[in-house]
């Protein structure tokens, strides 16, 4: 039997078995890291149902991820870790969209002990985030930031 070989996007893509943690955090519950993260390395998939475009106007989640004009995710369900990032205007992970999917990145090499946080964008933050002030590191008093 001749080995299969192995798309390098789908290598870029494969989920690492990282050891994550819900707990508190500035922001409300956060997402941590009990081990360290290479930088570039796939830490989560954002999961959840994919919504009708009426529901996308008519659903009071706070987890909407919207992948394309046609496509968006409700990640509400406690099952998708990736729901509890926060935004942070300094962060260690990005968002990377791959055949419709969404995966969590590290920005940076990430240590154990860190809060996941990725920059949610400047709609949201301007929507959302702005009114209420930023909480993040880089903008809490006497943040330091990652």
């Amino acid at each position: 039997m001749v080995p299969r070989k192995v798309s390098m996007a789908k290598r870029k893509f494969a989920i690492g078995d990282y050891d994550l943690v819900v707990k508190r955090s500035r922001a409300g519950c956060g997402l941590f890291t009990r081990d360290p993260i290479e930088k570039g390395r796939c830490i989560v998939e954002y999961t959840g149902r994919v919504l009708s475009t009426a529901e996308e106007y008519t659903t009071r989640s706070k987890y909407l991820f919207e992948v394309n004009k046609r496509t968006t995710i409700d990640g509400r369900d406690r099952s998708n870790t990736a729901r509890y990032i926060n935004h942070s205007c300094r962060p260690n992970c990005e968002v990377e969209i791959w055949r419709g999917r969404v995966y969590v990145m590290a920005k940076r090499a990430i240590k154990p002990g860190e809060e996941l946080a990725y920059d949610y964008g400047r709609e949201y933050f301007n929507e959302y985030i702005r009114p209420k002030g930023c909480k993040c590191a880089k903008c809490s008093p006497g943040g330091t930031g990652s």
